[in-house]
């Protein structure tokens, strides 16, 4: 019961007429083969590897992020205009920019773009997609794979240093669940508190 009224709420965020940004990404030879992040004015995203995921990841960017994502999306006139570069380059996947807010839609569909605004917006949206990657293979090595556990800890921290990863404290009740359990490694336990305490603490 809780869980459906949790999703229920869920999806009345994203029903509502306030601006919203959808990124999606089709690229057959990759995995995923596709990947969509939506994301409203207060920050709510959601993460879907499929069109008709109805139980997609959710987080919370911070509001200076978002505000920084929306500014780009206005740079780009609310994608009103091309944004493929008509280059020669190797085909990356079919991006689509969309927003919406009530009536006012625009939506534009790219490989490759020379924009700067258009390149910026897409490493956020990549970002975003990255980080709940990084999600799901970590819950799924904790649920099925306790021996994988450090290496996919390994991987997080990585990509939280290299500045990958947004919207942090999604990961803070995994990483608390692995550190007190003492069913997994101690190696895997203390990365594990190492990173929640980093992310609680971080250093300026």
């Amino acid at each position: 019961m809780k869980l459906s009224v949790i999703l229920l709420f869920a999806s009345a965020l994203f029903a509502g007429d306030g601006p919203r940004l959808v990124f999606s990404k089709s690229f057959p030879a990759s995995v995923p083969a596709y990947i969509e992040v939506r994301l409203d004015k207060d920050g709510n995203g959601e993460y879907r590897e499929a069109t008709d995921d109805d139980q997609p990841l959710t987080f919370q960017l911070s509001a200076a992020d978002t505000q920084q994502v929306f500014d780009l999306a206005a740079k780009l006139d609310f994608f009103k205009r091309a944004l493929e570069s008509g280059l020669k380059v190797a085909f990356m996947g079919e991006k689509t920019f969309r927003y919406e807010n009530g009536e006012q839609k625009g939506e534009v569909k790219f490989n490759y773009s020379e924009d700067p605004a258009a390149r910026d917006l897409l490493d956020w949206f990549e970002r975003m997609s990255e980080s709940e990657q990084h999600r799901i293979n970590l819950e799924r090595a904790a649920k099925y794979d306790k021996l994988g556990v450090f290496k996919a800890l390994s991987l997080l921290e990585s990509a939280m240093y290299r500045k990958r990863l947004v919207a942090l404290d999604q990961y803070l009740p995994m990483l608390d669940r692995i550190a007190k359990n003492e069913t997994y490694m101690h190696t895997a336990r203390a990365r594990a508190a190492e990173l929640a305490e980093a992310i609680r603490s971080p250093k300026p």
